[in-house]
């Protein structure tokens, strides 16, 4: 038996090829699917099965595109109801693929219709030698059962009698395989290492030393972070059955006065994905700026209406093009087209443009030494701010800018920050749209702020290893 993993950055999930000597299945597939075409037939493999484990909430997936590439059976949960040509499988379903036999387990708690695959290697042995829990369990963590409204208290209850009754069944050694690691939002606390043991997992995650099920309920039902727009509506794309990416428009290059033309149009938004400091210095006015060096695909299904045609402005075709197949993986796939020539085509043909200022930590902490008429809005989640923020700052987290910029005095000068630059300069663009002008980012961030000294250092801005819902 072999087991490869395949981590995706930014959406921090991990989906798996597992195979045998010939054949292979492949667990919970990202939307680009040609790395595990390349990884079958590196190893000689066919890829006979793609298994579902549940109908991901945070990105949008691949089985139909993998399917109608190789012709292989898609396997998904039963109470699912898919809409798509599968095998619907349930609690005590089997199945195998050439010695390695697959048991379902039905364990919702995280999603109502989430399943798992126990797999036995009986070329070895006659017990479990691993499992792909979806996101059930997770290295340090449990899955978040708040994604449904008015359902998180069943499922939370649904999660611990799953997890105690039946995934702690298994035996110690057995391997865990979940569908997401660090930095994903689909839990609250996961760890930095992608997979576990069942024996590890039932000693040390920190949701599972909860014994009390009513504590455990409301550990998982109080103060959980933010879910982005995406989340609700993903999971709905998959159980229909995604667009097939072969399908769907080229991105196409766009002269300046097409663009210009393109972009009026009402159901038409501009997509900026050029770092902060180049958005700062000018860009297409009315433009959102999401830095594609920033966790630029959670950001993009969070924010931007996915009813809209987006025209992105990048550094480069190339940029454009990678930019495009990470807003497919969130259900984004109205990008029809991007500047050709990019913000030096624009400003050579004398189109106008708008500005963010960027200043440096002295310059920050210079102006809060007076008695300016400024506000400072710190866009980091309320965790990273009650770590540690400057005082007298706003804490208003990017996305909630949208609805929440009615908050602050658009007569003074507003200024941005968060960990990195990132996420504010985000802010920045959502104010620009509001009708905001005297806007700053801080470039660096409290990153920067600590590092010259002007603060303690925020420990969630300078632990890489952080889950990613303490730093988006």
């Amino acid at each position: 038996m072999f087991v490869q993993q395949f981590f995706v950055k930014g959406l921090a999930h991990s989906s798996y090829l597992l195979g045998g000597s010939k054949n292979c299945a492949i667990i919970d597939p990202q939307r680009d699917v040609d790395l595990y075409l390349k990884a079958a037939e590196d190893m000689g493999m066919i890829i006979t099965h793609i298994l579902e484990t549940h109908l991901h909430a945070d990105f949008v997936s691949g089985h139909l595109d993998l399917a109608e590439k190789t012709g292989a059976i898609i396997v998904a949960p039963k109470s699912a109801k898919c809409k798509f040509k599968h095998k619907a499988v349930a609690e005590d379903d089997t199945f195998k693929i050439e010695n390695m036999h697959f048991k379902v387990l039905d364990t919702p708690g995280h999603t109502p219709e989430h399943i798992t695959y126990v797999v036995t290697d009986k070329s070895r042995g006659t017990e479990p030698v691993c499992i792909f829990c979806g996101d059930v369990l997770f290295v340090g963590d449990v899955g978040r059962p708040d994604l449904f409204p008015g359902k998180a208290k069943y499922l939370a209850s649904q999660l611990y009698d799953n997890l105690h009754n039946k995934i702690f069944n298994l035996p110690d050694f057995c391997e865990v395989y979940p569908a997401h690691g660090a930095g994903s939002l689909c839990g609250r606390a996961m760890g930095a290492k992608r997979t576990s043991t069942i024996g590890y997992e039932r000693r040390y995650n920190s949701a599972l030393q909860i014994s009390n099920k009513e504590k455990f309920i409301e550990s998982l039902t109080t103060n959980m972070p933010a879910a982005p727009d995406h989340f609700s509506r993903c999971s709905a794309i998959n159980g229909k059955g995604p667009a097939l990416v072969s399908r769907l428009p080229k991105l196409a290059p766009l002269p300046t006065k097409k663009f210009a033309q393109m972009m009026k149009k009402k159901n038409t938004i501009v997509l900026d994905i050029r770092d902060y400091t180049s958005f700062g210095g000018q860009h297409v006015p009315g433009a959102y700026h999401i830095d594609f060096g920033g966790n630029f695909a959670t950001f993009a299904g969070w924010i931007l209406p996915p009813d809209k045609d987006i025209l992105l402005v990048a550094n480069s075709a190339q940029q454009a093009h990678d930019a495009n197949v990470l807003l497919k993986r969130v259900g984004l796939d109205k990008a029809v087209g991007f500047l050709d020539g990019g913000m030096f085509a624009w400003a050579k043909d004398g189109l106008t443009t708008e500005h963010i200022y960027q200043v440096s930590a002295s310059e920050l902490h210079n102006k809060l030494q007076k008695t300016e008429r400024m506000i400072l809005v710190d866009v980091r989640t309320i965790g990273e701010y009650q770590s540690n923020h400057i005082e007298g700052a706003v804490n208003i987290p990017a996305p909630e800018l949208r609805t929440r910029y009615k908050e602050l005095d658009n007569g003074k000068s507003v200024f941005l920050l968060c960990s990195t630059g990132h996420r504010s300069s985000l802010g920045a663009s959502i104010l620009q749209q509001k009708g905001f002008r005297e806007l700053y980012n801080v470039a660096g961030g409290m990153t920067g702020y600590s590092a010259a000294g002007f603060s303690t250092e925020c420990p969630m801005c300078v632990a890489p290893h952080l889950p990613l819902m303490e730093k988006i």
